[in-house]
């Protein structure tokens, strides 16, 4: 009779188990398994969707991998390619930074390996050993810039104001005491020539009337004084240099020059609109801008507490890390987690037909050393790490029984206080007093 039923109960549990995975569909898909077959226009050849029993698709049932390359189920196609490199006798596949463009005379996204963010580009998935540059960055709230004023030259006639520099020269000064250097505007709008030439009050004047006033006032010391004079540092560059936090509403200050936008673009585009702005005060303005801190771009590892809530951690990506550089950051795994199932999610467009989930084969990496499922992370990645089968259980176990045992504790304890008062009162009425 056990014999006799044990294939139905084995057809039963199969069907049961595609039904499960039909319904979780990609989620469960390692891409790396998961290549596509592509035309020449890079897109997929075959649809999606050859599903397994009880999931969307055909509903044939099988549990293998289909001649294309896909696993069946409810799996989106992505163009992920095979590496080249990777297989005897054919070419090393290069990696070329999204964006950039490898063909000489080609346009600017021709043969390039698009970023991995980008859901739908080319290319190997990035791993250990073959990792790719992320995208061009972005600015975006709250990334701290540092911006150098190459070149900032006031437009005509510029009259000058405290905390300004001047470079004063003056020939036939007297003896041991020159006149040659720097000179700041002080606040009250003066230039202190020094011990023996007194002050001159330069707040309001261009340059050129500055030189008159300085020439005027050393006649009164000196026989015949050639002055020069000159802006070295004017105020402006004082507001535009230095470290400037991108504000919750995508903008940084640049002091006198107002405000500009810059979320959303590259470093390049960055520089262009800061000179666009400053162009309507300076001559040809030139800055340099680099980032100084990233503080917008992350991704999160999340430690799964078997039923008791879950652990996520917020860890500022660099461009080079793996699955095992993020563990590693947090001191390794929790006791209550799972080295079987362990997988990294990667974000997806809203409304995208399925999640793109790469499973991590966590004793392969650390004990061997193996490279295939040390997926290089991008921002935005979720490094999941589930909790053990067995931990989940006994949790389980213990959120049901819990209240029980409360209950059967709470009977237990009022059935012997009630025996005991009863043996006592029974123990009393025996008693003979004399």
């Amino acid at each position: 009779m056990f014999h006799r039923g044990k294939p139905k109960l084995v057809a039963t549990l199969a069907a049961l188990v595609g039904m499960s995975l039909g319904s979780v569909g990609c989620q469960q898909t390692d891409l790396m398994t998961a290549v596509p077959s592509l035309g020449a226009n890079g897109t997929p050849t075959s649809g999606v969707g050859q599903g397994l029993a009880g999931g969307p698709g055909n509903g044939a049932g099988v549990n293998k991998q289909s001649a294309d390359g896909y696993l069946p189920g409810n799996v989106q196609k992505t163009a992920y390619s095979t590496d080249g490199g990777s297989q005897p006798g054919a070419p090393a596949n290069p990696q070329v930074a999204p964006g950039m463009n490898p063909t000489p005379g080609a346009g600017p996204m021709a043969g390039a390996v698009s970023g991995p963010i980008a859901m739908g580009g080319t290319g190997p998935i990035p791993r250990e050993i073959n990792k790719v540059s992320l995208p061009p960055y972005t600015v975006a709230p709250p990334d701290v810039l540092v911006i150098d004023a190459a070149r900032l030259v006031p437009k005509p006639p510029y009259r000058i104001e405290p905390l300004e520099v001047l470079m004063i020269q003056v020939s036939d000064t007297l003896p041991g005491n020159p006149i040659n250097g720097q000179f700041v505007v002080s606040p009250e709008g003066t230039v202190n020539l020094g011990y023996g030439y007194g002050t001159v009050r330069v707040q309001g004047l261009t340059v050129d009337q500055i030189q008159g006033a300085i020439r005027q006032h050393l006649t009164n010391v000196l026989r015949n004084p050639q002055v020069a004079v000159s802006l070295a540092q004017f105020r402006g560059q004082q507001q535009v240099r230095g470290e400037h936090l991108v504000r919750p509403d995508g903008t940084i200050s640049l002091g006198i020059y107002g405000s500009v936008y810059v979320a959303g673009m590259t470093l390049g585009q960055v520089k262009a609109v800061i000179e666009s702005q400053l162009r309507e005060y300076v001559v040809n303005p030139q800055v340099a801008v680099d980032v100084f801190a990233y503080n917008s771009q992350w991704y999160y590892v999340v430690f799964d507490g078997g039923g008791y809530g879950q652990q996520i951690y917020r860890l500022p990506i660099t461009g080079n890390e793996t699955v095992l550089d993020a563990i590693s950051n947090l001191q390794g795994l929790p006791p209550v987690s799972s080295t079987w199932r362990i997988w990294v999610a990667r974000p997806a467009p809203c409304g995208n037909p399925c999640d793109q989930v790469l499973m991590v084969d966590w004793q392969a990496v650390v004990k061997g050393g193996s490279t295939c499922t040390n997926y290089q992370l991008f921002p935005g990645d979720r490094v999941y790490v589930d909790a053990d089968c067995l931990v989940k259980t006994d949790l389980w176990l213990a959120k049901i029984l819990a209240p029980v045992e409360r209950v059967l504790g709470i009977t237990l304890l009022g059935t012997s206080v009630v025996n005991t008062i009863r043996f006592n009162n029974n123990n009393t009425t025996g008693v003979i007093i004399h």
